[in-house]
């Protein structure tokens, strides 16, 4: 190792050290189809719940069974926890007054964050949706004063023609009244703070939050990948390879690769990491312990 590049390294370092104490998170959870899936989500839930995240999302479908269970987890993660639980809500397959009728109810039970997405088109669809998802900021404004977060795409939404449509698209968000946007996964930092650059050069005012992916399936990520136009870059192929039976060795190189990128973004100024649990929490508590985000300390009765 030369000395310019362990001096950039401790640079790193020491700068993590500055902002523990500063850093927020939040996390993503999905529905659970199962009893067991129910219990590792609730064991995963009460495992982070101390680390007091800003907010906790859960993932929505277009069908109505999904759409149920997201409604019944995030009613359940507020009384259970206290935590500010975020539904995601998708405008695919819903009228304007369906969406405003499930917006009154999660107002009227509280729940007050909502991630707002236009939501994947069912498959085979060719018709252009009826609504995106600045319509559906627009719609959720309407209704009650929401905290909505949106999405963004540093690497540029599979269907936007463009990288500058994709991001004057997010701008009409921003501008219908989004509150933040959360990125889509990614592995190149360098990505994230051009986007982040490109994103003020036109305006867009609000938090963009780098959605980390801590990866312990290769070969499940490189179908996510491809699906959501992610490059994968080459190291991280050499990384993985020969692991597919050594989950162990996995879930050490996957802490390592999101904690490198973490550490470069927070040298960068970033201060709130959304992570990609998978309802899996064991990854994103020990990433969160090394940004010095911990329990919060309980008051003695």
């Amino acid at each position: 190792m030369s000395f310019a590049h362990a001096q950039f390294l401790e640079a790193i370092n020491r700068n993590l050290h500055d902002v523990q104490g500063k850093t927020k998170v939040s996390f993503e959870f999905f529905p659970p189809k199962t009893e067991q899936m129910e219990q590792t989500l609730w064991q995963s839930i009460e495992r982070l719940a101390p680390l007091a995240p800003s907010f906790v999302s859960v993932t929505y479908g277009a069908n109505s069974g999904e759409r149920d269970r997201t409604h019944d987890i995030i009613k359940s993660i507020k009384q259970r926890t206290g935590l500010i639980a975020a539904p995601h809500l998708t405008c695919v397959d819903a009228s304007v007054d369906e969406l405003k009728q499930i917006a009154r109810d999660y107002w009227d039970n509280g729940i007050r964050h909502i991630v707002a997405l236009r939501g994947d088109l069912p498959a085979g669809t060719t018709a252009k949706p009826a609504l995106y998802a600045a319509d559906l900021v627009e719609i959720l404004r309407s209704v009650a004063d929401f905290d909505i977060s949106v999405a963004a795409y540093p690497e540029v939404h599979p269907e936007a023609p463009n990288a500058q449509f994709d991001l004057l698209n997010l701008k009409r968000k921003v501008d219908a009244g989004a509150s933040r946007a959360i990125t889509q996964f990614f592995f190149d930092a360098e990505k994230f703070l051009r986007y982040r650059d490109r994103c003020a050069a036109v305006g867009i005012d609000v938090d963009i939050i780098p959605g980390i992916l801590p990866v312990t399936n290769f070969q499940q990520l490189l179908k996510f990948a491809a699906l959501t136009n992610v490059a994968v870059p080459g190291w991280m192929h050499n990384a993985y390879a020969g692991l597919e039976q050594d989950a162990t060795t996995r879930n050490l190189v996957a802490a390592n690769v999101a904690m490198e990128m973490v550490k470069v973004l927070s040298r960068e100024g970033v201060e709130h990491f959304h992570f990609y649990t998978l309802n899996r929490s064991e990854l994103s508590y020990a990433i969160c312990h090394l940004l010095g985000v911990r329990p919060v300390a309980q008051p003695q009765v």
